[in-house]
């Protein structure tokens, strides 16, 4: 079984101790630590420890987050293929215009809500896990998913 760490939205100035300290608690053993976007800073990925992070750009993220991270990207993980992506406009029918950004995968990692989300549509796998930033329209939620014979996402309150 292959575990994917799951991370959003931590809208983080640089390098967080705390983060760092969650992340290894919360994320213990996972083999990839995806981020979804908007983390505002590149030293953010530094207080991600797996054997591999991956991220894309979100909306909030400036001029050295988007030189460095694409928008979107196909990861490949334990034969199956996960859209990542941060997402843009309005909560509603977000899951949705994610989705048509990508064919052929099996699951669509997103975030900009900071709604967390996990729900299948037409054997995709739609899963957003909030936002790692608390506080007004802040979740305070990761997630975690699970890859053996399907995909299962489970979000996780910090």
């Amino acid at each position: 079984m292959i575990r994917i760490g799951v991370i959003s939205d931590t809208h983080l100035n640089g390098f967080d101790q705390e983060l760092a300290e969650k992340a290894a608690e919360v994320f213990a053993g996972v083999d990839i630590i995806l981020h979804a976007g908007d983390l505002t800073s590149l030293l953010v990925l530094d207080a991600l420890e797996a054997p591999e992070v991956i991220a894309v750009a979100g909306n909030m993220d400036g001029p050295a987050v988007r030189a460095n991270l694409p928008a979107k990207r196909i990861v490949t993980a334990g034969g199956f293929k996960i859209g990542l992506i941060h997402g843009w406009g309005s909560p509603m029918g977000l899951a949705g215009r994610v989705a048509r950004e990508f064919s052929g995968v099996d699951a669509v990692v997103f975030g900009h809500s900071h709604r967390p989300t996990n729900l299948v549509k037409k054997d995709i796998l739609l899963f957003n896990p909030g936002s790692y930033a608390k506080g007004f329209l802040g979740s305070g939620t990761v997630g975690l998913l699970e890859l053996d014979r399907e995909i299962i996402g489970r979000v996780l309150q910090l």
